[in-house]
């Protein structure tokens, strides 16, 4: 009676307030009691109470609630079709938010500019570009188009679809802007790959006095992460304390992403202990991946064990940023066991993780098993076939990956990181004619613009085939000036083919471009070594010595019972070395009466050859390939990583170790993998 007498006491302003605090604060439960009292008492129904609890529940998540309210209705206004819509809209009943904005049209009711966002945010949902432009014409025809909430989600849903001109109209036709659509634009940039233009938008937006907030700053520390702009990510990092927004997640996952892409893993850490009461698997995710980008496997599986430790799921991200660590350093052993944990969550059909597992054991030098994965892939996306192209790429398989590409145009469309799969992979192979036919209709036939790395491939597939004079013809008609890699290329095919002056004006023009690269200097070095002009080598080494420019060293790894071995060139510290060094003695006269002959020439220094030969049998992949012999057991596929070029005597060394061994040897360096049997190596002697 009591309760009877307080309803009736109240008016139906008064209830749709109570109704609405609850829909705001998600108190489904209080609602549905208030709901149910008015029930019992009779409460006189009217569109206004029901509109409002309509919204209640489909705000709190029981759309059937608000759906049985509406169909119940005797009578509906333009605020109950809105209504209907929103919730259809905001708990993805997508199908149904569409029949009702067109029942709602059949019975003559003009949508307002809170339909025409919610069904606008559906076709968002939909990725359906062609709905969204008939509602964009129905708003058009409505005059709402230049509302400020209509064309918000008008540029949103264009910057989703990736039609960021367009997105663009709307974003300059509108006079008043809020910090919704700059989040729109800013958001929309950076998912488009744009993040220059998405901080340069950040930046008109300050200066059109609108305030932060944790989405803007979300969106635009993307851009930064994106960019990899870590002063400007610093600075928003201030501004992000200043306004206490550090301790919000949205935020401190976005800062902690900024910091991993830089590699300032201190920071990022710092950041994450800061948000750790409400860190999520974006948060770790974020942190692994700015790991595995630092070449820190064990810090990233030691966070990996941390999150599961604490009961969060790991998501697809999270393992394929995990598998591409393993891949980046040839970890075999761990991206099997991940592959095993990929199975037993049922994330084996995801696309980046199967992408990410073809590359994993390509890059561990087991090409049959990337394709293995591969066809157990159902229906293979376009990151798929490009994963397996850059596999066959890399170790020079050439007519194999010429083959993958003719399926693979079959059933998705090429991009811009096929074509340089394609490239890379017909100039690790020779494939001088096919490659430079790829380049040339590229654009012509799939509309892929070539980029730097593509006009870079090029200059490759020239240099390493000795077309030195096309090279340079090609780099002096490209469209811009060729970059440090573009001059780097053709610098080493100058040391390769022994073209001084040629390889002179690269080197200059490297240095230029990068003043403290040591590579110009020691790749030119060893050209005038090559032709014997000492003095220029030792004026070019005293440069280097007064500049302080030193050379990268070179060393070599293997794996062993999951410890990574790591060997320097003349290296005397692993606690195996006088086996070792008996092991390579042995091997040394073994090859020698199979036929081998130092290639002393591969020396860049001014000795003798008895020094030269002394030199060559202790460099780091024969020390890394003789502790392997010692330790793995035979049948087992030798896998070395070397981090840079493997010399042309240490080339033909290894081919006679692998005949008079009986072992297949796969050497990774710095541009493509080696598969060395029975005396013969993969890449033909071409590399």
């Amino acid at each position: 009676m009591r309760s009877h007498a307080l309803l009736c006491s109240l008016d139906t302003t008064s209830l749709a307030q109570i109704i609405q605090t609850c829909a705001e604060t998600k108190q489904l439960i209080k609602g549905k009691e208030l709901h149910a009292q008015l029930l019992l008492t009779w409460y006189p129904m009217c569109t206004f109470l029901t509109n409002h609890l309509i919204t209640m529940y489909s705000k709190c998540g029981v759309i059937r609630y608000a759906h049985n309210l509406f169909d119940k209705m005797s009578q509906r206004n333009i605020v109950s079709w809105t209504a209907m819509i929103t919730g259809f809209s905001q708990n993805l009943w997508l199908p149904e938010a569409l029949k009702a904005f067109s029942q709602m049209r059949i019975s003559g009711m003009n949508p307002t500019q809170f339909a025409f966002a919610s069904i606008i945010k559906v076709c968002v949902s939909l990725r359906s570009i062609t709905l969204g432009k008939q509602m964009h014409c129905l708003a058009l025809k409505s005059g709402l188009d230049s509302n400020l909430y209509v064309g918000s989600n008008l540029a949103d849903m264009y910057s989703k679809c990736g039609m960021m001109i367009d997105a663009c109209k709307f974003f300059e036709v509108i006079p008043c802007k809020d910090a919704v659509l700059w989040t729109a634009m800013v958001d929309g940039y950076a998912k488009n790959g744009e993040s220059e233009k998405a901080l340069v938008a950040f930046k008109r937006m300050i200066k059109d006095g609108i305030l932060m907030d944790p989405h803007i700053l979300s969106a635009t520390l993307s851009a930064c992460a994106a960019n990899k702009a870590y002063k400007f990510g610093m600075c928003l990092h201030s501004s992000v304390v200043k306004l206490g927004f550090e301790s919000k997640v949205v935020v401190g996952n976005a800062l902690v992403d900024v910091y991993s892409k830089v590699g300032d893993m201190e920071s990022a850490s710092n950041v994450f202990v800061i948000v750790s009461e409400h860190k999520n698997i974006v948060s770790f995710t974020s942190l692994i991946d700015g790991y595995g980008e630092m070449d820190r496997i064990d810090d990233a599986l030691d966070m990996f064990v941390e999150l599961r430790r604490q009961g969060i799921e790991p998501n697809e991200y999270t393992f394929s940023s995990l598998i591409k660590a393993c891949a980046n350093q040839a970890a075999l052993e761990q991206g099997a066991q991940l592959q095993a944990q990929v199975i037993k969550l049922n994330f084996d059909s995801e696309p980046y993780i199967s992408a990410s597992l073809v590359n994993m054991y390509g890059k561990c030098g087991l090409v049959d098993h990337s394709f293995q994965v591969f066809n157990e892939i159902r229906n293979p996306t376009e990151i798929a076939w490009d994963a397996l192209l850059n596999v066959f790429s890399q170790h020079g398989l050439g007519k194999e990956m010429m083959g993958t590409f003719d399926k693979m145009v079959l059933e998705v469309k090429p991009n811009a990181m096929t074509f340089t799969s394609l490239l890379s992979g017909c100039s690790h192979a020779g494939l001088v004619e096919e490659g430079l036919s790829y380049f040339h209709f590229m654009e012509k036939k799939y509309g892929v613009v070539p980029r730097e790395e593509h006009y870079n491939c090029v200059i490759n597939l020239l240099g390493r085939a000795g077309r030195l004079k096309e090279a340079e013809d090609f780099i002096n008609s490209m469209p811009f000036e060729a970059n440090a890699f573009g001059w780097c290329s053709f610098l080493g095919a100058c040391r390769v083919h022994g073209d001084a002056e040629r390889g002179k004006l690269a080197a200059e023009r490297l240095i230029k471009l990068e003043p403290e690269n040591s590579g110009a200097l020691v790749l030119l070095s060893n050209l005038y070594a090559k032709e014997g002009k000492w003095e220029e080598v030792r004026a070019l080494r005293t440069m280097m010595k007064e500049g302080n420019i030193k050379k990268l060293p070179g060393y070599s790894w293997v794996d062993i019972r999951e410890k990574t071995h790591i060997f320097g060139s003349e290296d005397w510290s692993h606690p195996q070395r006088k086996e070792i060094y008996e092991k390579l003695d042995c091997l040394l006269d073994q090859i020698k009466e199979a036929g081998y002959v130092p290639c002393t020439a591969s020396v860049p220094l001014d000795i003798n050859d008895n020094e030269k030969l002394q030199f060559l049998h202790h460099h780091s992949e024969r020390i890394a390939i003789a502790f392997a012999l010692l330790n793995m057991p035979f049948g087992k596929p030798i896998i070395v990583k070397k981090n840079l070029r493997v010399c042309l005597d240490c080339h033909s060394a290894i081919k006679f170790i692998s005949k008079v061994t009986g072992r297949k040897i796969i050497v990774r360096d710095s541009s493509r993998f080696h598969h060395f049997a029975d005396g013969w190596c993969s890449c033909g002697d071409y590399w």
